[in-house]
């Protein structure tokens, strides 16, 4: 074999021999090397080939490859050491926080974790670290914000002391007649119901059209209704006025009367409570054409509603700036403002027992609050709209709304949870009112011109009183369960009686 050959079969073991890229041009070069050495031996040679810095560059691009090999091997070591929750919504809240997008287009709950342990194996454990104590300060300090205590003044002490010495013994006697009714045969309570029923075919009894200015807002059956900025008294059923009231300078929205009033409680002291537009709340007897007294502190936000307790030594008022308060008359100032609502209190209403009330709001949301100690204990969530009215039934535990989306919900407050909607009217329902001490029908007073009544089990409609010109605002039951008032737009009231009256 000559010289020549044995050099270009060495060329081929030295290819051979080495197997991967980088051997295989390392024998190119030894090999170009050697052809360059030859080349010098022999003076026949016509060029010098060059010298070249590829190798050099490969061996650098190797090692990156193999430091970025490396690294990407430890960061899929560390994102499977990661615990990423299995449940779904935290994965996504952590992806928000990280400002990721929460869901890719056909990812599932398993591609979205593994995405989120990517993502913290990328951004490193001390990222991670730092998230999660960010997360428990936002925490701390959310709970900083929402929920806070401070010292009361001894006036609410002693209301609420009150409240309780008060409440207690009625709500005993109220769960005593409670059991003792469930001893009562089936058949007697289902007669009772269906006479009730029978008589709940009323008509109207008696009309009265007033000569005065102004649009009437709301009726208390007690003799008293209340126009645009006179606050006129009649006697029941004859309509006679009594009493005309005077001091109010804007929009009167509501007028009540003490649970006490007429029945034993002398006529120079508070018999009556109003409210107007202009945050005034004023004090009536049964003697003067002025009031007795003023509660200020509200203004100059609207005062929409008023509610005495049941004891009649307190009394509520719903106000604009979103909050409600309660007055000590006793005491003659101020023992609770509760804010709760995020839009303004229009209605109010307490438990039979005292121990408890119920707001409803423009948001929407009603609210029962516990007076014995101040908090919220139920939480009433359903309606679309406005709650325009609600009353609590004697019976101590359901609640009626009435709300701007037509409808009137009731609520259970020992299961704290709706209990049933009713569809009743074709345009929002202005107010609404149990029948005083058995609650067995429910009365609803609505824009569409209509009251209706509905049954306090099934709740099913009894009856539909027609009549009104005008949208109806308010609707009351006297306490003898006698008559029925409403008030409505067309300047005038209604009384309704069954018709064997």
């Amino acid at each position: 074999m000559s010289d020549d050959e044995e050099i270009q079969y060495a060329k081929k073991q030295k290819t051979i021999r080495y197997g991967s890229l980088e051997d295989a041009e390392r024998a190119r070069l030894e090999s170009q090397a050697e052809d360059s050495n030859d080349s010098e031996a022999q003076p026949t040679s016509v060029a010098q080939v060059p010298e070249s810095n590829e190798y050099m560059e490969l061996e650098d691009a190797m090692s990156r490859d193999k430091q970025a090999l490396l690294e990407e091997f430890e960061r899929r070591r560390k994102a499977r050491s990661i615990n990423v929750s299995t449940d779904d919504a935290e994965v996504k809240r952590n992806l928000r926080q990280l400002g990721e997008p929460i869901c890719l287009f056909g990812e599932g709950p398993a591609d979205r974790r593994s995405r989120l342990r990517d993502i913290l194996s990328r951004i490193g454990e001390d990222a991670v670290i730092r998230r999660e104590a960010e997360e428990e300060r936002k925490l701390f300090e959310k709970d900083q914000e929402t929920t806070w205590y401070h010292e009361g003044p001894e006036s609410l002490r002693i209301a609420r002391l009150w409240v309780a010495e008060y409440s207690l013994p009625r709500a005993k006697a109220r769960l005593e007649e409670a059991r003792r009714m469930i001893d009562i045969p089936a058949a007697t309570k289902t007669a009772k119901t269906q006479e009730l029923q029978k008589n709940c075919k009323l008509c109207q009894f008696i009309q009265v059209k007033l000569a005065i200015p102004g649009l009437f807002l709301t009726v208390s059956l007690a003799q008293i209704l209340n126009s645009w900025l006179l606050l006129h008294v009649w006697s029941v059923p004859n309509c006679e006025l009594k009493q005309t009231l005077k001091g109010h300078t804007c929009n009167v929205g509501a007028i009540i009367f003490h649970p006490y009033a007429t029945i034993n409680q002398e006529e120079n002291i508070c018999n009556m409570a109003s409210c107007a537009a202009d945050g005034s709340v004023k004090l009536w007897d049964f003697k003067s054409e002025e009031p007795i007294a003023d509660i200020e502190g509200h203004m100059p936000h609207r005062v929409s509603r008023l509610g005495f307790h049941p004891s009649g030594r307190f009394l509520g008022t719903c106000c604009f700036d979103n909050s409600w308060r309660l007055w000590d008359l006793q005491q003659c100032t101020e023992v609770l403002h509760q804010e709760g609502h995020v839009k303004p209190v229009y209605c109010i209403s307490f438990q039979i027992d005292g121990s408890v009330c119920a707001t409803g709001g423009l948001d929407s949301f009603g609210r029962v609050w516990d007076l014995r100690t101040g908090r919220c204990i139920m939480f009433m969530e359903g309606h679309l709209k406005a709650i325009l009215g609600i009353d609590f039934s004697p019976n101590g535990y359901h609640i009626a709304t009435a709300s701007e989306d037509n409808s009137c919900k009731i609520w259970d407050l020992r299961k704290r949870s709706i209990l049933y909607t009713i569809p009743a009217h074709t345009n929002l329902i202005s107010d609404v009112k149990f029948q005083k001490e058995a609650g067995n029908y429910l009365v609803t007073a609505s824009y569409d011109n209509t009251v209706k009544l509905w049954t306090n089990r099934t709740w099913q409609p009894l009856k539909t009183l027609s009549g009104h010109d005008g949208k109806i605002m308010s609707v009351d039951i006297s306490p003898d369960n006698q008559y029925i008032a409403t008030s409505s737009y067309d300047r005038t009231f209604k009384f309704w009686a069954p018709e064997q009256l």
